[in-house]
């Protein structure tokens, strides 16, 4: 059994097939989607999707891209939705930062900030975060650690194969594997697959992005989590439905209500 644990279903790209979507993830089984956090003004279409349909849940959460965007308050008001399972995605990401120094500096402090308060949010209502980290893995690091983010754990969305974010499977962090792992310029990651706890691994597309190989060029769409786990399973040597197995119980220790 598989769970899709990050799909932007909320996306405009599904607004003409969306139940056709989700219909083909099941018949491939897919069991449930996350729908994450990004765009504060896409929230209640992600909502609506989850209250729809069976086995789909939702996150609240600003992507660090809409960082103007965030309102503690209209987080909240959601948060206690029996459908809402995390708090994100929230991280950091330095990889379209300013060129100018002072505006780099501030564009980086307010990132980080935001990134605080989505954790005691998580704290505070006592759920698992769904972080997003690019081109800032000691930055995301350091921040976990002094927020004493391992008092609620999450998933590293989109793993991006950085070592120095490892030492995050003892604080009850998991390695949300992508169609990334599919190209053939995922070397970092194909080489640090193995170096991650085998009860730490997660599946996800981020659908409509990342599309694995051979449909790269395409839409993502959660069904395409069976070739990321096929790919794994490659990998890791390790029986494809063995292999499910357990990152099927992995989401469920993490995300509880699988």
């Amino acid at each position: 059994m598989i769970i899709d644990t990050h799909c932007h279903l909320n996306d405009q790209r599904f607004d003409e097939d969306l139940n056709d979507v989700i219909q083909r993830a099941f018949d491939h089984g897919v069991k449930g989607m996350i729908i994450p956090g990004a765009d504060p003004d896409e929230l209640e279409k992600a909502i609506e999707i989850a209250q729809s349909h069976e086995n789909i849940y939702f996150a609240v959460g600003v992507h660090p891209y809409d960082l103007k965007k965030f309102d503690l308050s209209y987080l909240k008001k959601y948060i206690e939705h029996p459908k809402c399972i995390a708090v994100g995605e929230c991280g950091l990401d330095y990889y379209r930062l300013p060129e100018d120094e002072k505006e780099k500096i501030l564009e980086k402090e307010a990132q980080k900030e935001i990134f605080r308060k989505q954790i005691e949010l998580a704290k505070t209502y006592k759920k698992p975060l769904i972080v997003h980290i690019r081109d800032a893995s000691q930055d995301s690091l350091d921040i976990l650690k002094e927020e004493k983010a391992k008092e609620v754990g999450g998933v590293l969305h989109c793993y991006n194969a950085s070592p120095v974010l490892l030492e995050l499977s003892e604080d009850g962090f998991y390695y949300g594997i992508g169609g990334v792992v599919t190209f053939k310029n995922a070397k970092k990651l194909v080489e640090i697959l193995p170096k991650i706890p085998l009860d730490k691994l997660l599946l996800e597309t981020d659908a409509p992005y990342l599309t694995p190989h051979p449909h790269r060029g395409e839409r993502n769409e959660p069904y395409y989590t069976t070739y990321v786990a096929q790919k794994i399973s490659e990998i890791l040597q390790i029986p494809l439905e063995k292999l499910e197995e357990q990152i099927f119980e992995n989401t469920k220790r993490i995300f509880t209500v699988f």
